[in-house]
């Protein structure tokens, strides 16, 4: 008789383990302090394989916090065509994802407000990976303006998917970006 080779069949529980430490690491010590090698000694699996599950610190936390897609990975592909147009692109991509992935995010949302440990992760998660990706196409003074184009995407998160503010919430993608698109597009390359 012979032994297989590779994976042995079925759930290795691997995943799980290192997703239950990354979600401990994040609540306990932030999202910049968390390092991938931390959570595989946590989870006592080698850091390759945190890497192999989640490619990068970035899709691992959004698998912690149970989100279907990377948030700064859909920000990075808008922001990487340029500052021409670039609102609009931001616009749009978030509203493609909030519809897609509404419940998640909203439950994302929720438990950073509620934790005091999750929302600091998500916090510093937002200023590293969306808010630096967004000073990217800023004309001058980055950081200021990406934290105005921030304040005007979490505004816009709030009131439409959470609150469900009216008219704001039942408008269409089209008139969503035909009035919001600008603003951001002023925040990153215009005049303050």
């Amino acid at each position: 008789m012979t032994k297989s080779r590779g994976r042995r069949p079925g759930s290795s529980g691997t995943r799980e383990a290192i997703l239950e430490a990354a979600r401990e690491r994040f609540a306990a010590h932030g999202y910049d302090r968390t390092r991938i090698r931390d959570v595989a000694d946590d989870a006592g699996v080698d850091a390759a394989l945190v890497h192999y599950f989640f490619k990068t610190k970035d899709g691992l936390f959004g698998a912690a916090m149970e989100l279907p897609f990377s948030p700064a990975e859909r920000l990075g592909h808008a922001v990487a065509q340029g500052p021409d147009g670039v609102g609009e692109r931001i616009v749009r991509s978030l509203l493609e994802v909030w519809d897609e992935h509404r419940d998640a995010l909203v439950g994302l949302l929720h438990g950073a407000t509620a934790h005091e440990g999750a929302a600091n992760s998500f916090r510093e998660f937002v200023t590293r990976e969306m808010v630096g990706r967004l000073a990217l196409v800023a004309r001058d003074q980055p950081d200021l303006r990406a934290n105005l184009a921030a304040s005007q995407i979490v505004g816009l998160i709030l009131a439409r998917y959470v609150i469900g503010l009216q008219p704001l919430a039942s408008m269409t993608h089209d008139e969503v970006v035909a009035l919001l698109a600008p603003t951001l597009q002023r925040y990153l390359q215009g005049d303050l």
